[in-house]
């Protein structure tokens, strides 16, 4: 079985509890505007990779898995990919090592029960929770996040709900109370992570020939950030 990686981080600290070893598969079925690796895009790019090598790589950091942390399915879209990250989770599992499935949750792919059963945690990207801002912002059409929050709920299964804070689009109080009525009453979402917008990715969408639409946008502030995490505590939840 082949998998198409765009690339690996081998001591990662942003996706997941611990340490990480993340997977950063190629391939994704959105196109966000704001987006800092759009070179995941196309399932064209990439390259190809064993199980096996890439389990290889993943032993060599098991060290750093002792505190907490393990190895995470980024990308990309993870899910385009589900057999073979079910099967690499599955294999992380019998050697006792943590797994994370980092996703926009903009797919349910068959399989996803198997898939869950070798999944400790879920690392769930909610884009917006409005349709049609979600189209503008992210270029697809179905809202499959919230059937995710549904079938993680069923399940059981423990999960963070990251929510990128855009100013003006995603950190104001009207989007902030609607985000809140959506979380606030789910038993397995463990915490929400509010990602704070940067543009870090202007150069690279222009080293790639791509127009970045949101070059105006500024950089959401320490303050914003702030503001925010304390609007959404209001409702009891854990930011």
């Amino acid at each position: 079985m082949l998998g198409k990686i765009s690339s690996i981080e081998t001591c990662g600290t942003l996706d997941g509890p611990g340490i990480r070893f993340v997977v950063f598969f190629q391939g994704c079925n959105l196109q966000c505007i704001y987006c800092h690796n759009p070179e995941t895009w196309d399932t064209g790019e990439g390259r190809n990779v064993s199980i096996d090598e890439l389990m290889d790589q993943i032993r060599r950091y098991r060290t750093y898995f002792t505190t907490g942390g393990g190895v995470t399915a980024s990308g990309g879209e993870p899910l385009l990919q589900a057999p073979f990250v079910t099967r690499l989770f599955e294999l992380c599992k019998r050697e006792n090592i943590h797994t994370a499935l980092d996703t926009s949750g903009s797919t349910i792919p068959e399989g996803i029960d198997d898939l869950l059963a070798y999944t400790d945690l879920v690392l769930l990207d909610i884009k917006h929770t409005d349709r049609k801002e979600y189209r503008f912002l992210t270029k697809g059409q179905n809202m499959y996040w919230q059937r995710w929050l549904t079938v993680l709920e069923e399940k059981k299964k423990p999960y963070w709900v990251r929510q990128v804070l855009l100013p003006g689009i995603t950190d104001t109080e009207k989007y902030l109370t609607g985000l809140a009525g959506v979380l606030k009453n789910l038993k397995y979402c463990q915490k929400i992570e509010l990602l704070p917008y940067h543009d870090l990715a202007v150069k690279k969408w222009k080293d790639l020939g791509m127009e970045y639409s949101l070059k105006d946008l500024p950089p959401m502030g320490d303050a914003g950030v702030r503001k925010s995490r304390e609007f959404l505590q209001q409702y009891g939840l854990k930011v």
